[in-house]
């Protein structure tokens, strides 16, 4: 037995030690040296080529690297940590570095919008002006002025929010034990608890403090977006200081505009915290904020259109498919009671008016030039309108009856093209990949979104253009049974009974800013992912015309040229606050956006 055990180890020790004597033939237990050839297998190595090779890895692993650093500085990605920062140089350098990336950032963003906008009516200059309008319009100083304004707002804010804890260490805040702060170690002590106690067999209880809730994915996503906790009103102060400051490198037109978004995000932001805190809850409060803004906006479009601006008033108008004769005849008619013949003029000579309308604009303008001679036979007193009359609303139309089908479809094809570029542009462009996996559906889905915000714009103009005839009807045909104009009957003899007063709340201010109110429940048409952003685009229009409304009765301070200052800076205060906090009380559009601009910290 041991003979027989000893030769069969023999014939392996012999080639072992053969092998290793005279280096020709390679052992299998270990791999083939380069240059050398293995009789197993045949294959012949060249070292240069291996070399070659590695470097070649080496050369693509170093080159997928400074892509992805370059992308880190075009787009920033999820989840970036906090960075620590314990000196003001630091702070400085973290600042000037984040300003110089929000400014260049800016620039391209800024620069690539006017590029479009130049290209889409590039065929309407002429040949020899088109360069010039490209170079303009890349590197005009509206492009410059918007980089400099982010790039000085990111650099401020950068370095107050981090400064401020070092400047002011007695109230640094409080560390708690959140996503961004705890540490592997931490987890592993955890891990190893809890193998303990499984160890043992005793049932496994986690502290109070050590519990963590379980988030959706939605949630987690947003975690996601890591930014550094802070006292309130560090980040509110730096916002502050940050906005009013960099919205003096834009133009004082456009400072309005961008002043006005800012203060309405914060108070969508801070409204969001406060009712979440407290437990509140105002069921479909973004269709009743658009419904309180759109009543002020369209008052304000028929009486006060100077609170407007005349862009939004003439983009109004041709929204609502009423002529701009009549608008000025219904604000000069409820204001003074009298309107320029002229603009009745221009009605009656319209090609599409119908014989029926123009009859009736025409014994208005006799009406309205000779009183006295217009009166009737048995000395009852006229009926003259003191609003724009139906046939001057819709000329092209006899029947108020058939105004809603016709406005509808009329604003339906007019906005489908419009809305179809907001719904089709980005499922391609930003949802590319959902979009080669399955085109048919977001193409669907495309359609189906810009079908159905054609149909809440047409929906809207319905509403308003339905209530004004028909609160315009009813007053007529009261205020006539009430003068003994109409003979009263049965039915209508209770009418007659009516105070005038009462009646005239029909054609009172406040009527025309209650159909705006009512049109704005056609938001309810609109998906409800979009309502809150539609809201928040028409609420700086009714706050500013209500602003406007104020100032001219004395109930609010002039702001001067420094208005659009002061309410930047409270916007900025407000939004910076709520998103060093409560990040998920904003918009995701703003959330997203300051991400970039700002990052965590």
């Amino acid at each position: 037995m041991t003979k027989e055990k000893g030769d069969s180890t023999t014939p392996e020790s012999n080639g072992s030690s053969s092998s290793s004597e005279s280096g020709d033939i390679t052992p299998p237990s270990l791999p083939p040296t380069p240059g050398e050839r293995s009789d197993r297998e045949g294959l012949l190595f060249t070292p240069k080529r291996a070399m070659a090779s590695f470097e070649n890895l080496v050369a693509m692993a170093n080159h997928q690297e400074r892509l992805k650093e370059a992308r880190k500085m075009v787009w920033r990605d999820k989840g970036q940590p906090v960075v620590e920062l314990d000196t003001f140089e630091a702070c400085l350098a973290h600042a000037m570095s984040g300003g110089f990336r929000s400014a260049t950032l800016a620039f391209n963003i800024r620069a690539s919008i006017n590029l479009v906008l130049a290209l889409i009516r590039i065929h309407r200059v002429p040949r020899d002006y088109r360069m010039s309008m490209i170079r303009h319009a890349v590197f005009g100083t509206d492009t410059w002025r918007f980089a400099a304004m982010l790039g000085t707002f990111t650099s401020l804010y950068k370095f107050i929010i981090n400064a401020l804890p070092i400047l002011i260490p007695a109230i640094n805040p409080r560390q708690t034990r959140t996503s961004q702060n705890t540490s592997a170690l931490d987890e592993e002590d955890d891990k190893v608890d809890l193998e303990a106690q499984l160890g043992t067999g005793t049932p496994i209880e986690v502290p109070l403090e050590k519990r963590r809730a379980r988030l959706s994915l939605s949630k987690h996503a947003q975690r996601m977006l890591v930014r550094k906790q802070t006292r309130r009103w560090h980040a509110a102060l730096a916002g502050a200081v940050a906005g009013g400051l960099a919205i003096i490198w834009e133009k004082r037109n456009r400072r309005g505009v961008i002043a006005q978004q800012m203060f309405v995000r914060g108070l969508q932001g801070s409204y969001n915290a406060f009712t979440t805190k407290r437990g509140l809850h105002v069921p479909n409060g973004d269709v009743l904020v658009f419904s309180l803004a759109c009543g002020q906006i369209l008052y304000g479009f028929l009486l006060r259109p100077d609170t407007l601006p005349r862009s939004y008033t003439s983009w109004i108008s041709q929204a609502a498919k009423v002529p701009v004769e009549c608008v000025r005849m219904n604000h000069d008619l409820v204001r003074e009671g009298v309107f320029n013949v002229k603009d009745l003029d221009q009605l009656t000579h319209r090609a599409d008016i119908t014989s029926f309308n123009k009859a009736d604009l025409l014994s208005l303008r006799s009406q309205f030039l000779h009183p006295l001679a217009s009166a009737a036979a048995d000395g009852l007193p006229t009926y003259f309108p003191r609003y724009a009359p139906c046939s001057a609303v819709h000329p092209a139309l006899s029947s108020c009856s058939s105004v809603p089908v016709d406005r509808f479809f009329a604003v339906f094809k007019w906005m489908l093209p419009i809305y179809g570029a907001l719904h089709f542009i980005p499922a391609v462009l930003f949802k590319r990949k959902a979009f080669m996996e399955d085109p048919a559906k977001m193409l669907f889905k495309a359609t189906i979104g810009s079908m159905r915000s054609s149909a809440f714009l047409g929906v809207f103009v319905v509403i308003y253009q339905t209530i004004y005839c028909y609160k315009h009807k009813i007053h007529k045909i009261l205020t006539l049974l009430r003068t003994g104009v109409t003979p009263t009957t049965l039915f209508t003899s209770p009418l007659s009974n009516i105070p005038q007063w009462v009646i005239d709340l029909l054609i009172s201010k406040f009527s025309f800013w209650l159909p705006g109110f009512a049109a704005g429940l056609a938001l309810f048409v609109e998906e409800k992912r979009r309502r809150g952003e539609l809201a928040m685009y028409v609420l700086p229009k009714g706050l500013e015309s209500i602003w406007v409304m104020a100032r001219g009765k004395g109930w609010v301070f002039r702001t001067g040229k420094w208005g659009e200052t002061l309410l930047t800076a409270l916007g900025m205060a407000m939004v910076m606050s709520t998103y060093q906090n409560d990040p998920q009380h904003l918009s995701g559009l703003v959330r997203r956006i300051l991400y970039q601009f700002i990052g965590p910290n």
